[in-house]
């Protein structure tokens, strides 16, 4: 990540993920050009014209301003009300094909990795063993069926590979068209 730039705990490279990109672009909220803009949705009932910087976005004041949020409370369950907010108004949202969600684990949300394809998603047994988990949960009971679609991922399906801040365990969920 560019030096200068705010961290961001629960996304900490949103520029390798595309979330924020090198842009002369005016923020909605402070009004200047810092150089850098975020690119992903932002929820909000307010007509909103125009992006955030990443300094409005650390310090909650383009959430607060517009109240909105970058991305939606689904998938934070048990975590604490000041984690939910950090996430939903002080965080990066991520690009998706569905609506993106955020993953918990040690009770707390987990940081977002990236967009991945089955390579880099075997890097992480653990990650790729908890999504075949999930994915039987939710219906897909044919082993092979399961394991072609896995193995595709990257060709039209990818994954979204998350990081424990806790425990440094990977989790990710498959996200298609």
């Amino acid at each position: 990540m560019s030096t200068g730039l705010p961290f961001f705990r629960y996304h900490p490279d949103p520029i390798a993920s595309g979330s924020i990109c090198a842009a002369a672009e005016r923020c909605a909220r402070c009004r200047r050009d810092r150089g850098w803009i975020y690119t992903v949705a932002f929820y909000s009932a307010q007509d909103v014209s125009g992006r955030f910087c990443p300094w409005c976005i650390a310090d909650g004041s383009a959430a607060e301003r517009f109240a909105g949020e970058f991305t939606d409370s689904y998938g934070l369950d048990g975590v604490s009300e000041e984690v939910l907010h950090e996430v939903t108004r002080r965080t990066p949202g991520f690009h998706a094909w569905q609506d993106p969600h955020w993953l918990v684990h040690c009770r707390d949300a987990a940081a977002f990795v990236g967009e991945v394809g089955y390579a880099e998603l075997a890097a992480h047994p653990e990650a790729l063993d908890r999504l075949r988990t999930d994915m039987r949960l939710d219906g897909w009971h044919d082993q092979s069926r399961l394991e072609r679609f896995l193995v595709g991922l990257g060709k039209g399906a990818s994954a979204m590979l998350f990081r424990c801040t806790g425990c440094g365990t990977h989790l990710a969920y498959a996200d298609a068209s």
